[in-house]
């Protein structure tokens, strides 16, 4: 067998593209089939796509399968098949796998269920392991999936019906992979004009990750961009390598991570571990991979069809025109708190616009551009025009179109028609946007695709959208992040978390480098004065060995004389391990968090956030995964709610935000610096004062792991 039949055809990856593993399972020219009625409906399928290469059911009576001669076992087939379905019971499943991996098959699909994913079934997960021991090297899709169709090829790995189309010959799709078999039959029902070129469904993942399965399709030059419905990350480094590869093609992706809603989640130690959950992390790492993150089926498909015809965005910045008030205030209140904006338009635009249409009618953005010009296709062109002009990153159309069966919709045509005319003189993106989906059908929005404008429905959908795509085309726009530090972490022998005691986690984080308040250990009230003595007052008194100190009653701030500490002194004695006095931090301009937890999937998440006892309460944090840049930490900053105090709010005195930086780089630093040996590290408030006079550690939470390290956690 050649290079052609072994790979595929080669003309459909892209030049100079090195050969995937999965070629011959993605791009199959022959296809072998297992099983009963399964087996006969991808038979059927493929059949019905036009799918031009060989078809070989395997059947141990039947003597053909829809008019194709069956073969009675592996030994019996013309040649290894590229790509199989197996469609029987587990235990068959694994005895056939085995044979088709010996016979060097280019990749099977493992249809049945009651693998792993029945839970805690023993015998599941033992089945799951012989069954990723017999493909060996061969590609193993599943178990417990439906599969693969093919839209750009005709071949469909696909046990049931679907409501896709093939691509036409020259015609480009996008590639979609869910971990769901059922969305992804829902999937194929799309009436929104997106044509797809492939979706997989990604099952147990046995053997092959969703990443894995994702590198496979971007290498078809026929993919324009990519779509992932995600349960799980199968590979951290693997999303990575497919991240710096889409971006390398300019391939955009966007991903439906679900898991937001965690009903419960682990008792908290920290502050940080209540705010850093699971799918903050993701969140965070999506971000920092330029994956954009929708989260309703609406707006993923929304997206990917912005992508596919668009492609990103290099900001947020819209325009939207409408014949109608309403639709322009609809509009406007759309990008309320959203990242994307409609900016006022400038005088000199303002006036360009307003030249082409009449005096009763107010310009801005959104403009209601009235009715005096509607079914003029001239004078719509000319104000679309001017309007387009002003040099937007996307320019949005408001446009529901009348139902067919009892209306004529020859005047919207006019309108979108005057549109791409408008769009092609200022070479812009557009998309028309339908307020309702229904006033958009799909035969109107393949003709808007085939048109080069973006068919988009619903309005929020419009904007998530728009979003997404503004968020991956400012990603790209930056150089690419480093790997992530310390993800996939997997000790065969967990290491027992302790909690150093803040005397002992300032030591070493002023170590490290970081400015920390001067202090000293007492061990009771006559000592505690000694102390404060010598350190000077103002003074604080906290009681050490504890968490969330503050709740207890075991901090005291701000103490002024020996009379204060001892009193201090006295109510904290016996509540824990000995007392901390330390010099108070003056200046304080504002109060933030820093912590870092550790994630078993991606390991150091730092969170960054608005300080001191109201943490949780205020809800005002940034997410950012390891190694992070000083531009990058600067930006999240800014972010913040609290931002405006630490840039001198209303005549307040601006805070040292580089000193701020460098402390949450050094914090950074000393958790990369010990790989392994931090659970958690909060700095909780790190005290920003006045420019030029630094940022102070004033109270920390350290979380160490070690072989039977002796420590305490005690709350």
């Amino acid at each position: 067998m050649g290079v052609k039949a072994l790979f595929g055809c080669g003309r459909r990856r892209r030049k100079g593209a090195p050969v995937h593993r999965l070629e011959r399972l993605l791009r199959p020219q022959t296809i072998a089939v297992f099983g009963g009625s399964q087996a006969a409906a991808v038979v059927e399928q493929s059949l019905k796509m036009g799918f031009a290469g060989d078809i070989w059911p395997v059947h141990p009576t039947r003597q053909e399968v829809h008019g194709i001669r069956a073969f009675r076992s592996v030994e019996d087939l013309p040649a290894a098949p590229d790509a199989s379905f197996v469609g029987v019971n587990r235990q068959l499943t694994i005895d056939l796998v085995r044979q088709l991996a010996r016979r060097g098959s280019g990749g099977a699909i493992a249809y049945a269920s009651g693998f792993r994913e029945a839970g805690d079934d023993a015998q599941g997960h033992d089945l799951q392991a012989r069954l990723v021991a017999a493909a060996g090297d061969m590609p193993l899709v599943g178990p417990n999936c439906y599969g693969l169709i093919n839209y750009a090829d005709g071949a469909l790995l696909w046990p049931d019906q679907h409501g896709g189309r093939r691509l036409r010959a020259g015609e480009r799709g996008v590639a979609i992979i869910t971990q769901s078999s059922n969305i992804a039959c829902n999937l194929t029902m799309q009436a929104r004009g997106l044509p797809i070129a492939f979706l997989m469904t990604a099952g147990n993942q046995a053997q092959t990750g969703l990443s894995g399965m994702a590198l496979g399709l971007i290498e078809d030059d026929r993919v324009t961009s990519l779509g992932l419905h995600i349960e799980g990350f199968d590979r951290v480094a693997g999303f990575e390598l497919l991240a710096a590869r889409a971006r390398e093609l300019r391939k955009p992706i966007v991903a439906m991570k679900v898991g937001r809603s965690e009903q419960a989640r682990k008792a908290a130690v920290s502050h940080t571990a209540s705010l850093a959950g699971s799918d903050v992390a993701s969140d965070a790492f999506l971000k920092r991979l330029g994956i954009a993150r929708v989260h309703t089926i609406p707006a993923f498909l929304e997206t990917l069809k912005l992508l596919h015809v668009a492609g990103p965005l290099r900001g947020g910045k819209l325009s939207s025109m409408s014949c109608s008030g309403g639709e322009a205030s609809v509009m406007a209140d759309s990008a309320a708190g959203r990242s994307v904006r409609f900016p006022p338009l400038e005088p000199q635009h303002a006036s360009r616009v307003k030249s082409t249409l009449g005096p009763l009618v107010a310009v801005a953005n959104p403009l209601d551009y009235h009715t005096f010009i509607w079914n003029r296709e001239a004078e719509m062109e000319a104000t679309f025009a001017a309007m387009i002009a002003g040099g937007f990153d996307l320019n949005l159309l408001v446009l529901d179109f009348p139902r067919g069966d009892r209306c004529s919709d020859a005047d919207w045509w006019t309108a979108a028609n005057a549109f791409r005319k408008a769009l092609a003189a200022n070479s812009a993106k557009g998309a028309i946007v339908a307020s309702m989906a229904e006033n958009l059908p799909e035969g109107h929005a393949d003709r808007l695709v085939e048109g080069g404008i973006v068919p988009l429905h619903g309005i929020a959908e419009a904007i998530d959208a728009t979003e997404a795509a503004a968020a991956i085309g400012m990603a790209w726009a930056l150089p690419e992040t480093a790997a992530v530090a310390g993800a996939g972490r997997n000790s065969a022998q967990p290491l027992a978390p302790f909690v150093l005691d803040e005397a002992q986690a300032k030591a070493k984080l002023r170590a490290a480098g970081l400015s920390v308040p001067e202090g000293r250990r007492a061990a009771n009230p006559d000592e505690a004065v000694a102390a404060a003595t010598a350190l000077g007052f103002p003074v604080a008194v906290k009681a050490l060995g504890l968490t969330h100190k503050s709740d207890l009653g075991a901090v005291r701030l701000g103490l002024g004389d020996a009379v204060s500490v001892r009193e201090a002194a006295c109510e904290m004695a016996g509540i824990g391990t000995g007392l901390h006095v330390e010099r108070m931090v003056a200046g304080g301009v504002a109060e933030l968090i820093v912590g870092v937890v550790s994630d078993p999937v991606f390991g150091p998440v730092m969170t960054l956030g608005s300080g001191g006892v109201l943490v949780e309460l205020l809800q005002d944090s940034a997410t950012l995964l390891l190694p992070a840049s000083r531009d990058t930490v600067e930006a999240a900053l800014r972010g913040l709610r609290l931002f405006p105090l630490l840039d001198g709010f209303r005549g307040r005195p601006r805070a040292d935000l580089g000193a701020a930086v460098d402390a949450v780089l050094k914090i950074a630093a000393f958790v990369l610096d010990h790989p392994g040996g931090i659970e958690e590290l909060e700095v909780n408030p790190l005290i920003v004062r006045r420019e030029g006079e630094g940022a102070f550690v004033a109270d920390v939470l350290l979380l160490e792991r070690s072989h039977g390290g002796k420590g305490w956690l005690k709350s």
